[in-house]
């Protein structure tokens, strides 16, 4: 075979052999759930209602061990179980659909038990914690304008809707309010009523317009019934200042069944349509941190919101060691999102500095070198940002760091704008802010120092 000469040289670019294979190995299904002993019985029908997915969620060891069955080793039990008293800062909450995504064949081993179901094995012996963890590790309470809406960003808001999710994560960043009561950790409530919270967030943003970005979030819209969620986003879409809403909810993942409901989808189309109609980008994000957790129901949900009008369905992932911390697995996410999702590769979290959190968080040196090991796979507009979301300044791409003591494992970051807290204060943009990495990737003489801080302290 001859090839045509390009610029008189004979062609010789061609397919090079990567360090990535594209394209994908894994099958695009729906995993059997019958498979599973606690499930052998289920129809399709029951499978695919989100009443069945929500009566049916795992919410403890007996009921896990149900579902599972000779495949939930005994000592794998026991870890969890050690777990629960004496290190997770969630209490147990798995959707069927999410149990259907785990290979029961290594249960030890397997990236989305790792992250939704800890063991105390699974955790760092000497570093459980970092000394500088803290329960609302990105102090959004302290930044709440009124009770739920955190007013972080120069023109962005967080609304915090609910303090429940279909299911609960263990490196969950707002562990602090969300879920029930754990031994290790007391949960925070809210104050007022539901009704009385929304009014007032709503009667902040009409009078506030230098906001013109809301993320709905919660806990998880998919825990709020429509009748609610609809008519607080509808007036939302009412306010002049508001160009961006963002519905965020895991359940997306979780428990697509709930997207795939008659009532949500035309509830979800109404909103589309007037966002429309006003001009205003309405998106969804979800929370998939392992190629594994999407399937073809996830899929099909997506494509239904899509086809309504939403702008975007986005991807924001947490970096969790042994979950997505290598090339390989980061972009087979990307890709099972990109290719057969249909949902765009946002961002990427670092985990965030909550008590017991160590063994899943990757230092910001690691994070660096994962988004140099991803570029140039994926098209620019689907390359996901890698991301540290520091304390009071909030997200910065993993390369903005200022300085970075790695002996230490302290980075130093800066900030363009305040947060509300913050005034006028004259030295907010001048202020270097610290960010730790896990103690245990440091050299020797770094743990050293920290456990002479720990001691001080």
């Amino acid at each position: 075979m001859t090839t045509t000469p390009i610029r008189g040289k004979p062609a010789s670019a061609g397919p090079a052999q990567q360090p990535f294979s594209y394209p994908l190995r894994r099958e695009f299904v729906e995993p059997d759930w019958r498979r599973l002993p606690g499930y052998k019985d289920v129809s399709q029908a029951e499978w695919e209602s989100s009443v069945w997915q929500r009566k049916h969620t795992v919410k403890n060891l007996k009921e896990l061990k149900a579902a599972l069955g000779h495949f939930l080793p005994d000592d794998l039990l026991a870890s969890m179980e050690r777990d629960q008293q004496e290190r997770a800062t969630m209490s147990i909450l798995v959707p069927p659909q999410m149990l259907n995504t785990m290979d029961e064949t290594d249960l030890w081993n397997d990236p989305v038990r790792r992250y939704m179901l800890p063991a105390f094995d699974d955790r760092h012996t000497e570093w459980p914690n970092h000394p500088k963890a803290s329960r609302d590790s990105l102090h959004e309470a302290d930044m709440w304008a009124v009770e739920g809406l955190t007013h972080r960003y120069p023109t962005k808001v967080l609304a915090e809707m609910l303090p429940t999710c279909p299911q609960y994560c263990g490196h969950c960043t707002r562990m602090d309010l969300v879920g029930n009561d754990v031994p290790q950790v007391q949960k925070h409530r809210f104050n007022l009523g539901q009704k009385e919270r929304y009014e007032q967030m709503l009667d902040y943003l009409r009078r506030t317009p230098t906001v013109r970005d809301v993320v709905v979030s919660g806990g998880d819209i998919a825990n709020l019934p429509i009748q609610s969620l609809e008519p607080f986003v509808s007036a939302l879409l009412d306010i002049p200042n508001i160009r961006d809403i963002r519905l965020a909810s895991k359940g997306l993942m979780a428990i697509p069944q709930h997207f795939l409901q008659d009532s949500v989808l035309q509830g979800m189309e109404r909103l589309a349509k007037k966002a429309n109609e006003r001009g205003v980008d309405l998106a969804l994000h979800t929370h998939v941190n392992n190629a594994r957790q999407l399937t073809p129901l996830v899929g099909k949900a997506v494509r239904k919101l899509l086809d309504m009008g939403f702008r975007d369905v986005r991807n924001q992932g947490v970096l969790l060691r042994g979950v997505n911390s290598t090339p390989k697995d980061l972009l087979e996410l990307c890709f099972t999102l990109l290719d057969h999702a249909k949902i765009l590769p946002y961002y990427f979290y670092m985990c965030d500095m909550i008590p017991n959190s160590e063994h899943w968080r990757l230092s910001v040196a690691e994070a660096q070198q994962l988004q140099h090991d991803i570029m140039g796979y994926m098209p620019g507009f689907a390359t996901p940002r890698i991301v540290c979301d520091v304390p009071f300044v909030g997200k910065r791409w993993i390369h903005q760091v200022a300085e970075y003591d790695k002996e230490r494992g302290i980075s130093y970051w800066t900030k363009n704008y305040r947060t509300g807290i913050e005034g006028n204060d004259p030295d907010a943009l001048s202020r270097k802010y610290e960010y730790f990495d896990p103690i245990y990737t440091l050299p020797e003489s770094g743990q050293q120092w920290w456990r002479e801080q720990a001691k001080a302290a």
